[in-house]
């Protein structure tokens, strides 16, 4: 197997936000050649697939503003810091909908954007899914909940209605897989 592996020489940050950081590197290609890499440095996130029991997948939509639209998705959000992902989906389904769920169980874990992006996004399904949320989105968030039966999910994904990578992936194990 081929060594790929690019070793960081030196970097600086040339942002530094409230949960993201972006550096630009200089790296030791495998060639022994030196190059620049520029990374957004992401504390991780936690998205989760929750089903009711009528069958209906819970999706939120929201304004995304890097989008320019509104967009359909699982629940989901960033990790506070030391935060434990299965605990970061649950709270993220009690704060955008109005459900819960008794606890969570790990699908897959995936990078959001590999080529420019540490991001690591965990995905869970919930067991025990029950309306009775008394949590609310940040104050800076606003959602819509959206419940929609396998063959509305179909549709969707026909009409090319849906297109956050994350919840592509969780529809897309939802519907192979139950």
């Amino acid at each position: 197997m081929t060594d790929l592996t690019e070793t960081r020489i030196s970097g600086e940050a040339i942002y530094e936000g409230t949960f993201i950081t972006i550096s630009r590197d200089r790296v030791r290609l495998p060639s022994g050649n030196e190059g620049s890499r520029i990374v957004i440095r992401h504390p991780g996130a936690a998205c989760v697939l929750a089903v009711t029991e009528q069958d209906e997948v819970v999706l939120v939509r929201q304004w995304r503003y890097a989008a320019g639209q509104a967009v359909l998705e699982l629940p989901a959000g960033k990790l506070d810091a030391g935060e434990d992902p299965a605990e970061c989906a649950l709270r993220e389904l009690a704060e955008e909908t109005p459900y819960t769920a008794d606890s969570v169980k790990l699908l897959h874990t995936f990078y959001t954007a590999v080529g420019f992006c540490d991001e690591k996004m965990y995905l869970y399904q919930a067991e025990g899914v029950r309306l009775g949320s008394t949590l609310s989105n940040d104050e800076d968030e606003i959602t819509e909940t959206v419940l929609m039966s396998r063959e509305a999910v179909k549709q969707a994904l026909q009409n090319d209605e849906i297109r956050d990578g994350k919840t592509l992936a969780g529809l897309q194990y939802w519907l192979l897989n139950s």
